[in-house]
């Protein structure tokens, strides 16, 4: 199991985080996704690393951005 954390941009409520959460989970190999709001931080765990491309295409079709590499 891999977990991954990233910073995104622009989330500020529950229906944000639900938007991310959605995209997230349908990645191949994702098993949870946490998001933390007030953060903006999004924690991943998943079967294998992700490419980065794939979590930005996700984050970016829920509306935010992704900033960054993950922690």
């Amino acid at each position: 199991m891999v977990q991954s954390t990233y910073q995104v941009r622009g989330m500020t409520c529950g229906h944000c985080a639900q938007s991310v959460t959605s995209e997230l989970t349908a990645l191949s190999g994702v098993q949870t996704v946490e998001v933390d709001v007030e953060a903006g931080r999004v924690t991943i765990r998943s079967v294998e690393a992700l490419p980065l491309a794939e979590v930005q295409r996700a984050v970016d079709e829920a509306g935010f951005e992704l900033a960054g590499s993950p922690a």
